[in-house]
Formats: C-alpha cells, sequence, structure tokens
C-alpha cells in the first residue's frame, strides 16, 4: 500500500516538474514582452515549484532504493530545497518592484495573465488536493509541504488575475506592483515555513 502511494506521488512530482516547466517558460516569455512583473514572477514561481517538485521525486526515489534507512534525512533535505527555492523568489520580485518603480515601467497588456492564471487555478487546485491526499495517507510531511507550495501557486494564480483584471479595465498602473508585492508575502510565509518544518525533524532526530 505504501509502496503504491510512493509511485502515485512520485507521478505527481513529474507531472509538477514537466508542467510548471511549460507554464514557466511562457508566463515568463509573456512577462517580458509585455513588461508585466506579476506574470514574470508567476512564470519563475512556477520554477519554484519545479524545484520542489525535484526535490520531492528525488526524495521518494531515495526513500524506495534505501527502505532501511531514515526517511527524515531525504525529508529534510526536500523541505530545505523547497524553502530555499521560496526565498529566492521572494528576493528576485522585490527586486523587480524596485525597478519597476524606479523606472516607472508599466505593463503593455495583462491579457496574457489572464489566460494563463485562468489555465492554473484550475490545474493547480486538482494538484494541490491529489498531493495533500497523498501526504496526508503516507504522513509525509515534505509531500504536504509541496502541496503548500502548490496551494501558494493556487494564491498566486488569483493574485495575478486580480492584478491582471484590475490594469485590464481600469488601468491603474501600481495593479502589477500590489500584486508582485502580493506574491513575495506567499513566498516568504511558505518559504519560512518549509524551513521550520526541517529544524523540527532535525530536533526529531537529535532528540533536542
Amino acid at each position: 500500500m505504501e509502496n503504491n502511494l510512493y509511485k502515485a506521488a512520485f507521478k505527481l512530482a513529474i507531472f509538477t516538474i514537466s508542467y510548471n516547466i511549460i507554464e514557466g517558460l511562457v508566463s515568463m516569455w509573456f512577462g517580458y514582452s509585455d513588461e508585466t512583473l506579476t506574470l514574470f514572477g508567476f512564470g519563475v514561481d512556477s520554477f519554484i515549484e519545479v524545484m520542489s517538485g525535484i526535490g520531492i521525486a528525488t526524495m521518494i526515489l531515495r526513500i524506495r532504493q534505501n527502505p532501511k534507512s531514515s526517511k527524515s534525512e531525504f525529508e529534510i533535505k526536500a523541505l530545505r530545497i523547497t524553502g530555499i527555492a521560496f526565498y529566492l523568489l521572494s528576493v528576485g520580485l522585490l527586486a523587480g518592484i524596485i525597478v519597476n518603480v524606479v523606472n516607472h515601467q508599466k505593463p503593455e497588456t495583462t491579457v496574457w495573465g489572464i489566460v494563463i492564471s485562468l489555465a492554473s487555478i484550475a490545474v493547480m487546485v486538482w494538484l494541490m488536493n491529489a498531493k495533500k491526499k497523498i501526504g496526508k495517507q503516507l504522513d509525509s510531511e515534505p509531500i504536504i509541504a509541496d502541496a503548500n507550495c502548490t496551494k501558494v501557486c493556487v494564491y498566486m494564480s488569483v493574485v495575478l488575475l486580480v492584478s491582471s483584471l484590475i490594469y485590464q479595465f481600469t488601468g491603474f498602473v501600481y495593479a502589477d506592483v500590489i500584486g508582485a508585492a502580493g506574491l513575495i508575502y506567499f513566498s516568504f510565509s511558505e518559504g519560512k515555513e518549509a524551513f521550520e518544518k526541517a529544524k523540527g525533524k532535525e530536533c526529531d532526530c537529535d532528540h533536542c
């Protein structure tokens, strides 16, 4: 039963990696060409999902290859990868906000932000629920953390959608910057939580 659950979790990780590479490239391309910071940041977040997915896939492979070894060691590494990825996104988005405000840049259009965010919401809600279900069945905090990473992607999709709609229909220039700030909040919060969980597992291993 456990082996089947790990197989299912591995397939979800591979899907996460594949889908987000495509979504990330498309989002970053249109975000760059239309000077849409929120869309570009959303594309970068897709590669954060890729990093998290790789961490989970690697963890599962190592657990299956070393069934007698402690799972905590592999889980701590997976959590740290997810945490680092979130912090990198936060720093990148903050730098983008500063550049946009200083240069008074504004998006050319946010139509692609609307299209991509709607597609992402549909896919990520399904993926989040599937990961969370398997994570709870396996009692695996890294898989649950990865599900939370996907949940943040859902939040970010909503932020992207709202900021895109506001700019598209009102022309409010700073809607894009405010949307990017929202992405930073979610990203930093989840990065901090991932590291806290990793630290908790270290304490369990060291009996501190």
